[in-house]
């Protein structure tokens, strides 16, 4: 069926019906995976989906699996008709939107694990967090078969996981990272924003500005640990509970304990209120 100008699939078989149809015409293919509540930074995805791709696809699902016990699955925002307007604007041909039970049928018993990157970090602080994002990435993967997929460098972890998935997987699809979108003042925009409060929301930027400022430091040399230090007693100071911020290598996620001569990324996450911010910021090297 058809809600104005996007497709909507609710089915696998629906979905591969479509895009098998757009491949066999030549046309190449690309999936932005989400959980839905979309935002300007989705609509970044849907446009580099169809900047790279003739067709663009994009699933809206909540997955149970990536939920901690005490995290907000119940609550997680879930927009539909916003949604689709949305997709419908940014010009994506098909959305896939599955129930539950299709996507995890009854007795479903696989799940993938990925060690490295989701070592730590994250990885630490939610655990199974990233057994459920490599599960249901590999099954979008498989059943939408796209030529790329489209993630944000928000969710840095989320994407090198993702990316390890596909390379021991040997699935056939390119694995595309797209710059994290911003507002103004900094902040990363995230569903999960809409949980701040306005004084929280004053406070939420000084994230952003205290890792560039940490990622600016250690660029000019000075030691990684005593800059990390202090700028956790500045976060925890501000009201932003400092989960972890730690240097890492940009590319196999593994700890940095030096001044970096690789790539190198500063990643964190921290609790404003009842809301948990995750950021990442690069390290420029000499």
């Amino acid at each position: 069926m058809t809600k104005g100008s996007i497709a909507i699939a609710r089915s696998v078989a629906e979905v591969r019906r479509r895009v098998a149809a757009w491949r066999a015409a030549g046309e190449r293919v690309g999936l932005v995976p989400t959980m839905g509540a979309l935002h300007a930074g989705h609509m970044a995805l849907v446009a580099a989906a169809r900047q790279n791709c003739r067709r663009a696809v994009a699933s809206i699902f909540v997955n149970p699996k990536q939920f901690g016990p005490r995290e907000d699955f119940s609550s997680y925002p879930r927009p539909e008709a916003d949604d689709l307007a949305k997709l419908t604007e940014a010009g994506a041909d098909l959305a896939f939107m599955p129930a539950v039970a299709e996507i995890y049928p009854e007795e479903f018993a696989t799940t993938i694990s990925v060690a490295g990157p989701s070592d730590g970090l994250c990885g630490a602080h939610r655990p199974g967090h990233f057994d459920g994002v490599a599960t249901i990435v590999a099954k979008l993967l498989i059943q939408a078969a796209p030529d790329a997929a489209f993630f944000g460098e928000k969710d840095y972890q989320q994407l090198m996981v993702v990316r390890r998935m596909a390379r021991d997987l040997d699935l056939p699809v390119e694995i595309v990272g797209v710059p994290t979108v911003r507002e103004p003042d900094g902040l990363a925009l995230s569903s999960r924003n809409v949980y701040l409060s306005p004084d929280e929301r004053r406070i939420a930027p000084n994230l952003h500005r205290v890792m560039r400022e940490a990622a600016g430091q250690i660029a000019g040399g000075a030691a990684p640990d005593p800059v990390l230090r202090r700028q956790i007693d500045e976060l925890n100071g501000l009201g932003l509970r400092v989960e972890y911020l730690e240097l890492r290598d940009a590319t196999t996620l593994a700890p940095l304990a030096d001044t970096p001569r690789t790539p190198a990324r500063l990643l964190a996450a921290v609790h404003l209120g009842r809301t948990r911010l995750i950021d990442n910021v690069a390290v420029a090297t000499t």
